[in-house]
């Protein structure tokens, strides 16, 4: 099921992260897609609100991830932006992310073909400008 939903900020960003992960179940990988500043990590941020995690939520682009326990379990969120152009880097680097009950959040998944169980795979969202603060935001 597809669904396109326009925002018009930051709030209303995050409040469509919260919907989505309202539907979501432990072990379920959703990968987040959009240029940069598209909004990505305040979709996420939203979504891990919605999911019990109420400390800072921020991008980790300079850690690859950040492992949070929700309300749920374990709730984790990569960014693989910096792993472009990394070639033979290890894939094994990032399993512990995708423990079999964790909710993962994969910003950049383009930047990491194949580094998640594809099966675990429950939405592909992409986010775009569309004029000052407004988002379009599509999730597959």
């Amino acid at each position: 099921m597809s669904s396109a939903v326009s925002t018009t900020g930051p709030d209303a960003t995050e409040q469509a992260g919260a919907a989505l992960a309202a539907r979501l179940k432990p072990g379920d990988v959703v990968l987040v897609s959009g240029e940069l500043g598209a909004g990505k990590t305040t979709f996420v941020r939203g979504a891990l609100r919605a999911l019990g995690i109420s400390g800072p939520v921020t991008s980790p682009t300079f850690v690859v991830g950040h492992a949070y326990e929700g309300a749920s379990g374990p709730v984790n969120h990569l960014d693989l932006y910096r792993l472009a152009g990394m070639g033979d880097e290890d894939p094994g680097l990032l399993e512990p992310f995708f423990a079999p009950g964790a909710i993962v959040f994969v910003e950049w998944p383009e930047h990491g073909p194949g580094a998640w169980p594809p099966e675990r795979v429950v939405h592909r969202v992409h986010l775009a400008h569309a004029g000052g603060d407004e988002r379009s935001i599509e999730v597959g």
